[in-house]
């Protein structure tokens, strides 16, 4: 199981990034797949997922109608794409193969999913 994360930046609030993650090992389709941030000092927020048997989506409190997910099934690669980012939205943020429940309720353990290097987003001005 490999999943990379890109596409991370440094926006100014207001603006938009989409963020990218690659999988190899496996097909996305198969599993469900979601996004999580860590900032520093701060505990691992899910942030979004889209489940495996019927493609629906879940989103945290914090980024709904700001953040969408998809999937690309062709590409195996699962999006994330960001609007309205605000300076609270600065962290590093992974993709993960994970249960939607437990990436959206939490914890988020590695005992429960598999995830690989995230990628910064920054959000200043």
């Amino acid at each position: 199981v490999q999943l990379q994360a890109s596409g991370g930046g440094l926006v100014q609030p207001g603006g938009s990034l989409r963020l990218s993650c690659a999988a190899s090992g496996f097909s996305v389709d198969y599993y469900s797949m979601g996004w999580f941030r860590q900032a520093p000092g701060k505990e691992r927020e899910g942030l979004s997922c889209i489940n495996s048997s019927e493609g629906r989506l879940f989103y945290a409190d914090s980024v709904k109608g700001r953040f969408t997910i998809s999937r690309d099934n062709a590409k195996n690669t699962v999006y994330l794409q960001m609007n309205s980012l605000a300076p609270e939205d600065t962290a590093v943020y992974y993709c993960a193969r994970m249960s939607c429940h437990l990436l959206i309720s939490g914890p988020i353990d590695e005992k429960f999913g598999s995830w690989g290097q995230g990628t910064q987003v920054t959000v200043s001005s």
